[in-house]
């Protein structure tokens, strides 16, 4: 890839994407092309195919999707599965019609089977039954690979897939019904803060930044406004705390992205192929997974994890929240771990930069500057 490529990053508004972008740009590529969706919805294949066709492109970035946190994957599982299937599709064909031999897919770690061993290899995709409460975006984003893998196969693509862990970083989405679990602790936690020292103005002014605030979470706060409200604020979290996850701030996901770009084909192969035979049998013969090599999946982490409750104390501490913390074991817990194998990426010669306490004052940082 060079520097005059004309690259189109899909979802360029979102985290990822707008991660993807900056860096991009950051490296001195200057051709990006993007379109907002109201300029565009890739959803309508029409109008996708009719974008390919008039506009020039060398490279696509697809990161734009549907996506969200358990509860938000479990009220609206229609339109998680529909949009993700839709987006692909046209994306990955459109691309293809219009001659683009070089695509990145950006998929999610919850690719991987719910009691895979740990930690998730690329190899472990179909390997066993997914997570109930986020089965069809996973299926979705399974999909995806496989859309690359069958035009690498059938027409000599270069399609890559690139399956990130648990991300989060500016841009986020905090609103408290859709947010992923880091987000949502940012906020919940800002919140009661601000809740123990009464500043409802900044709660207002909060809830105008980021989105509607729940009933049930005004009345955790103590809001005045709440017919229930408690008595002394708290922060109310889903489940157990116990399941472990693994995080990444954006900004290494971006770097990531424009490293696989960069990597030659010959390279990749080298690293897949080492993969199929690392799965054969005892003959050497057939393997034990059906990851090929023209699916070219790597997966992009840190390695290490924590369970959500020492990440919920982490958050409480970075935005000096001292308060009750109750956590609600009627709601669930979600996939008991889904730590990422990054050997694969780590062979290639890429690893994260920024440590997690860091990145999460990073983020809360550019949470207060968005509130301003």
């Amino acid at each position: 890839m060079n520097r005059q490529n004309r690259i189109y990053v899909a979802g360029h508004r979102g985290m990822v994407g707008a991660a993807i972008a900056r860096r991009l740009r950051a490296e001195g590529y200057d051709q990006l092309i993007t379109r907002r969706h109201a300029d565009l919805d890739l959803t309508d294949q029409t109008a996708v195919r009719q974008f390919f066709r008039h506009q020039p492109i060398d490279h696509v970035v697809l990161a734009a999707a549907r996506v969200g946190g358990i509860q938000a994957n479990n009220t609206y599982p229609a339109e998680f599965i529909y949009q993700n299937l839709m987006i692909e599709a046209n994306v990955i064909h459109g691309a293809y019609q219009a001659g683009v031999r070089h695509l990145l897919f950006l998929g999610s770690s919850c690719i991987y089977p719910k009691y895979a061993e740990q930690p998730l290899k690329e190899e472990d995709l179909l390997s066993g039954w997914l997570e109930p409460t986020n089965e069809p975006y996973a299926v979705a984003k399974i999909a995806g690979i496989k859309l690359c893998e069958a035009y690498n196969r059938q027409y000599g693509t270069r399609f890559r897939s690139l399956m990130p862990t648990n991300l989060y970083g500016p841009h986020d989405n905090y609103d408290l019904e859709t947010s992923h679990v880091l987000p949502a602790l940012i906020r919940k936690f800002h919140l009661a803060k601000l809740a123990l020292n009464k500043d409802w103005e900044a709660v207002a002014a909060d809830e105008r930044r980021h989105g509607p605030i729940p009933d049930e979470i005004r009345a955790s706060l103590g809001d005045p406004q709440s017919p229930k409200r408690g008595t002394t604020p708290q922060v109310v979290l889903w489940g157990s705390g116990r399941p472990y996850r693994e995080f990444l701030h954006v900004d290494d996901l971006a770097a990531a992205c424009l490293f696989i770009m960069n990597q030659p084909d010959e390279r990749l192969a080298e690293i897949m192929t080492a993969a199929s035979r690392a799965g054969a049998d005892d003959t050497g013969t057939a393997p034990r997974h059906n990851l090929r090599p023209e699916t070219c999946l790597v997966n992009v982490g840190t390695g290490r994890d924590l369970t959500i409750r020492a990440l919920a104390e982490t958050v409480a501490e970075v935005v000096g929240y001292a308060g009750r913390v109750v956590w609600d074991t009627a709601k669930p817990d979600g996939t008991p771990r889904k730590q990422l194998d990054v050997s694969r990426l780590l062979q290639l010669g890429w690893e994260p930069r920024i440590g997690l306490r860091e990145g999460i004052q990073l983020t809360y940082q550019a949470y207060l500057d968005a509130c301003d």
